[in-house]
């Protein structure tokens, strides 16, 4: 069962030229649709530049879409007014990549998941009803806090301490904190793993899978880094300039690779024990000049003179494994 459709979603900013002073158009995405399933983790992978965290705050409704469709249970959440749109982002919350400068850090740790809180007092989701109205007591918000807190490894003791006094990766646990304290049934990734130490990422990822288990939340999980993926993800969508180019799941993806940008993602991933050929020419075209046709033909080594001037449709083969490629029609 889909809990997220998205459908034709095209997103584009108007930027200045810093030389000429001349308005130019970005095409950050580009009629993409999607569906996320349920429960499911679900990773969107690409270089920096393709589109990942402006179709995440697309999603959130963070940005301005030009057109198409982000459909949440089956309603459009482009068509939602102030309160509605209220509601919505209590069911789906943000994890951003940087934990240094995504907590704000003149508050306490406690005051800081009390936010939520008391913003949306009025639309409380922790009483008996799952949504019934229901004012926060001083006892109550210091008890959901503590609960937070043990749920992501940290002691209530943090309440009481400042973003500076944690460790990036503490501080990563109570951005997940802070997400799950108005228990959302989705929540976006965005690079969540990116700016801490590799010691750290696996804790991160292992508690992102624990919650998502525990809680049967639903994880769209955003990265570049195709080994990080590998661990957590149930599927893997790749995006390239906008668009979706293959989407499958993770075993599919890893072994069984349908388009050349995804080889050569994989291809770049560090490895001991066989030779790495460059498949990857180039640098990614500016998404306010797009090429015609195939996207990725000014990189690819397998370029044929049809893909110059045709745009390949996403092709799907067994289990739901898709590819826009015209290779995979030879």
């Amino acid at each position: 069962m889909s809990i997220l459709e998205i459908k034709n979603l095209n997103v584009e900013y108007t930027t200045k030229s810093t030389v000429l002073g001349k308005e130019k158009t970005v095409r950050a995405v580009n009629d993409l649709s999607l569906d996320v399933k349920k429960g499911e983790i679900i990773a969107i992978a690409g270089e920096s530049g393709c589109g990942k965290s402006t179709l995440a705050n697309a999603i959130a409704r963070l940005t301005p879409v030009k057109s198409g469709e982000i459909i949440f249970h089956g309603i459009n959440i482009l068509d939602l007014n102030s309160k509605q749109l209220k509601i919505y982002r209590q069911s789906l919350q943000m994890v951003f990549q940087n934990p240094y400068s995504s907590l704000n850090p003149k508050m306490k740790i406690g005051d800081i998941l009390k936010e939520p809180l008391i913003i949306n007092n009025d639309l409380c989701i922790y009483s008996e009803d799952y949504r019934a109205l229901h004012e926060f007591s001083k006892g109550e918000i210091e008890e959901i806090i503590r609960q937070v807190l043990e749920t992501v490894g940290l002691d209530k003791s943090a309440m009481d301490l400042y973003p500076h006094e944690f460790s990036g990766g503490q501080r990563q646990r109570i951005a997940i904190a802070r997400a799950l304290i108005l228990k959302p049934e989705f929540i976006i990734a965005d690079e969540p793993v990116s700016a801490l130490d590799v010691s750290i990422q696996a804790q991160i990822i292992n508690l992102l899978v624990q919650l998502k288990n525990n809680y049967n939340l639903t994880i769209m999980f955003i990265s570049h880094d195709m080994n990080v993926i590998r661990h957590i993800a149930d599927r893997i969508a790749i995006m390239y300039l906008g668009q979706i180019v293959e989407i499958g799941n993770t075993d599919n993806i890893f072994k069984n690779p349908k388009h050349p940008y995804t080889k050569a993602l994989l291809e770049a991933v560090p490895r001991f024990d066989k030779k790495q050929d460059t498949i990857l020419t180039g640098d990614i075209p500016s998404p306010t000049n797009l090429p015609d046709g195939c996207k990725f033909h000014t990189r690819c080594v397998n370029c044929m003179d049809r893909c110059t001037k045709e745009e390949p449709e996403l092709k799907i083969f067994h289990g739901g494994h898709a590819a826009a490629c015209f290779l995979n029609e030879l």
